[in-house]
C-alpha cells in the first residue's frame, strides 16, 4: 500500500473535502446523505423522489441510467433519457445528482448531465475506465469491489488520482461472504481503517450490504457512529414496484425519517447534518 502516494494520509495532507455542488460537500464536518432509486424509471418517479427528499435533511439524489445487471434480460436503464430526467430534477430542486458510469464511451455524456460519476462494484478494477475518469472534471464515487481487499480498493482510487482527478469519494457497500441472509457483509472495520489510512471522504451504502430494507436504518446509524462521512441509500415512491432491487428500497417517507434519526448520532460524533439544502418549487407536478 506504500505505492499509494496520492491517496494515503500524511501529516502534510489535509482531509480532502469534495464539492458535489457549490453548496454540497463531503469530507468535512457536514455529513452527506444521498437518497434515490436504484434506477431512473420515469420523469414522474424522479419528480416524486426529489419533491419529497428536498424537504428532508438529504443533500443529493442517486439514480442509475446505465444499469449493470446480472441478467441481460433485466432492465438496463434509460440511458440519455434518464440523464435528462436527472438534470431536470437537479435544476428544479437544487440537489446534485449521482449516477453510474460503466464504460469510457459514456463518460462525456454522463458528465454533461450529472454532478458525480459513480464507479460500481463490478468496475472497481476496470483500470482503463479509472484512468479515463482521472481526466474527467467531475467528482468520482468509487465503490468497493465485491471481494476487494482494502489495499485493492485504495489502489483503485490511486489510479484515478494519478491521472489527475483528486476528487474521489470512497464507498463501502459490503463484500461477498458465505452467509446468504444478507446480500453482502457490511465491513465497518474497513470504514474505520480507510479513515485512518486515507485523506479521502468515505461513505457507506447500507442498501447493497443488507439487501433487506428493514436492516438498512440500523446499518446506516452504525456507519455514522463509526466515522463514515455519509451514506447513500436506495429509496423509491413505491418500493415494491421498483424495477431493480425492490427488496432493499425504502419508501420516501422512511428515507426522510432515517435521515432525521441520524441527527443525534451525528451530534454525538461531532458531525452535523444540514437540513433544507434543496429547493421546493412553488408548483409541483406531483
Amino acid at each position: 500500500m506504500q505505492k499509494a502516494k496520492l491517496v494515503l494520509k500524511t501529516s502534510a495532507q489535509p482531509q480532502t473535502i469534495v464539492h458535489l455542488s457549490e453548496t454540497v460537500t463531503v469530507g468535512g464536518s457536514d455529513l452527506l446523505i444521498v437518497g434515490g432509486p436504484c434506477a431512473v424509471e420515469t420523469a414522474a418517479q424522479m419528480e416524486a423522489v426529489a419533491c419529497r427528499l428536498a424537504t428532508g435533511p438529504i443533500q443529493a439524489i442517486r439514480g442509475g441510467v446505465y444499469k449493470p445487471r446480472t441478467s441481460p434480460y433485466d432492465f438496463q436503464g434509460l440511458g440519455i433519457e434518464g440523464l435528462k430526467i436527472l438534470a431536470s430534477v437537479r435544476d428544479r430542486y437544487g440537489l446534485p445528482v449521482i449516477t453510474e458510469v460503466m464504460a469510457i464511451s459514456q463518460i462525456e455524456e454522463i458528465a454533461a448531465y450529472a454532478d458525480v460519476l459513480q464507479v460500481g462494484s463490478r468496475n472497481m478494477q476496470n483500470f482503463d475506465l479509472l484512468k479515463a475518469l482521472g481526466q474527467a472534471n467531475k467528482p468520482i464515487l468509487l465503490k468497493r469491489g465485491l471481494a476487494a481487499t482494502i489495499e485493492e480498493f485504495v489502489m483503485a482510487a490511486e489510479y484515478i488520482m494519478s491521472h489527475g482527478n483528486p476528487n474521489v469519494i470512497l464507498c463501502e457497500r459490503g463484500i461477498r461472504s458465505f452467509d446468504t441472509y444478507t446480500r453482502n457483509v457490511l465491513d465497518l472495520g474497513a470504514v474505520v481503517a480507510l479513515k485512518q489510512i486515507t485523506h479521502l471522504p468515505v461513505i457507506v451504502d447500507p442498501s447493497h450490504a443488507a439487501g433487506k430494507r428493514e436492516l438498512v436504518p440500523n446499518l446506516a446509524k452504525a456507519a455514522i457512529a463509526c466515522g463514515a462521512d455519509g451514506i447513500i441509500v436506495e429509496c423509491h415512491p413505491e418500493p415494491e414496484q421498483s424495477v431493480s432491487d425492490a427488496r432493499q428500497a425504502l419508501s420516501l417517507e422512511e428515507m426522510v425519517n432515517l435521515a432525521r434519526s441520524l441527527e443525534p448520532i451525528a451530534q454525538a460524533v461531532g458531525r452535523t447534518i444540514v437540513s433544507g439544502t434543496g429547493n421546493v418549487p412553488r408548483f409541483s407536478f406531483v
